[in-house]
């Protein structure tokens, strides 16, 4: 279940459809879908997509997206604190960064014009949709980070950050 949290002004939200509310006022696309399978290291990218297909079908449909892979993150992903150095950076894409967590979890946060900076807790079942050209960053753990999630695109090539440059995150770091 999700948690989001707004640091500078203390607020923190649980209720899943406040969080949905909040979200969705600013544009981005947040759900939370049944995530009744279980899964193990050894699960394959094939075998995840299978069990969700029921829901990823129609979603890509309606949206149009024509692929859907999944990342694992976890403490023995080769060279991790590079990867995570990129994900840390703000940054913005040429499409919807979307994601739907089959486990784990993940800290996503945002810049959104003159809102304030806040983040989403994003755990198992939790789907979440950052619009096209939203200022993001994406924290998956400094210490045992654990993400299995699907990602879902419309052209891979839309996913390639764009970094701001801004050092905005830094203070949230």
């Amino acid at each position: 279940m999700a948690i989001l949290s707004v640091p500078d002004n203390g607020l923190i939200i649980e209720n899943p459809k406040e969080i949905k509310d909040y979200l969705n006022n600013l544009g981005v696309f947040f759900d939370q879908w049944e995530c009744n399978a279980t899964f193990t290291e050894a699960s394959t990218q094939e075998e995840i997509l299978a069990a969700y297909q029921k829901d990823l079908e129609p979603f890509m449909l309606k949206g149009g997206y024509q692929s859907a892979d999944v990342i694992s993150i976890h403490a023995q992903t080769p060279n991790y604190p590079e990867i995570r150095a990129k994900f840390l950076a703000e940054h913005t894409h040429d499409e919807d960064e979307i994601r739907f967590f089959v486990d784990g979890q993940g800290l996503f946060w945002f810049h959104i014009n003159e809102q304030p900076i806040f983040n989403v807790l994003c755990q198992r079942g939790d789907l979440i949709s950052v619009p096209i050209g939203t200022k993001h960053w994406f924290d998956a753990g400094k210490d045992e980070p654990f993400v299995k999630a699907i990602r879902i695109f419309t052209d891979t090539a839309g996913w390639t950050p764009h970094y701001t440059n801004s050092g905005t995150e830094k203070k949230y770091l």
